[in-house]
């Protein structure tokens, strides 16, 4: 059985104009691709209603999961929670569970907080939306349909995607192995490569060329879901780069 997909938008100004770098694009491929569903798209779009709209409803429509990282906060800016209600056809409304947990969060600050108009914006989902749990500050992130929706700040994401991964039926881990050879570049190997990816068609065989201050070379990843084919397509590339007069470590360059 093939393993479900999944794509993730990165949703937000601060991204695409370089204030902000992104840091959760790495964490999500990397846990997702643990639990067997594979990250095989990621785009940053703007915080722009009939952009958001019209990306949800392309992914969605794609892919089994589709994950959304940015716009859930209390400012004006913070638009995707509304999006995506618009995407679904469905009514922005308030969250009653979501609007328990937070005024009753600013109700126990000291002193009390104002669970103002701006607050309660982050208690407003749509319709029928399944709440994410945020441990770190409260304020949950939701499921609708394929859809995550989740914060951008990369901490509490983690969280709320550490609470949402228990509830992902996956497939077969994402698992790969690496090899590299010192002084080696990616001319002397790109048809062997090609050869040995021809033999294994399952498996995602990457060359990344690095530079270091003694010394450049090339390393080889092989990914994919099959453990055993992607440890022979790993000890394939070895002895091909061995037959090159190369001396290949398994792993990645330090």
């Amino acid at each position: 059985m093939r393993n479900p997909t999944a794509c993730l938008l990165i949703i937000g100004n601060e991204v695409l104009s370089g204030r902000t770098q992104d840091a959760n694009l790495k964490f999500l491929a990397t846990r997702l691709g643990e639990i067997g569903i594979p990250l095989k798209e990621a785009r940053i779009i703007p915080d722009i209603r009939a952009t958001i709209v019209a990306t949800v409803n392309e992914v969605r429509a794609s892919f089994d999961h589709v994950f959304t990282t940015g716009g859930i906060g209390p400012t004006h800016d913070d638009i995707t929670s509304e999006c995506v209600a618009e995407a679904f056809g469905l009514p922005w409304e308030p969250h009653p569970e979501a609007w328990r947990r937070l005024e009753t969060h600013y109700a126990r600050q000291d002193p009390p907080g104002d669970f103002n108009a701006a607050r309660q914006r982050m208690a407003t989902m749509p319709r029928g939306a399944a709440l994410i749990d945020n441990v770190v500050s409260i304020a949950p992130g939701f499921t609708i349909g394929n859809v995550h929706v989740l914060a951008g700040v990369p901490r509490i994401m983690q969280a709320m995607f550490e609470a949402l991964a228990p509830t992902l039926k996956g497939g077969a881990p994402v698992v790969s192995a690496a090899v590299h050879a010192n002084g080696l570049m990616e001319g002397r190997i790109a048809d062997g490569l090609a050869d040995i990816q021809g033999r294994y068609p399952e498996i995602d065989i990457g060359s990344y060329p690095y530079y270091r201050p003694g010394g450049g070379g090339v390393a080889v990843v092989a990914k994919g879901t099959d453990a055993d084919g992607v440890k022979r397509a790993a000890h394939d590339v070895l002895v091909f780069m061995r037959a090159c007069g190369a001396l290949p470590v398994e792993g990645e360059p330090a």
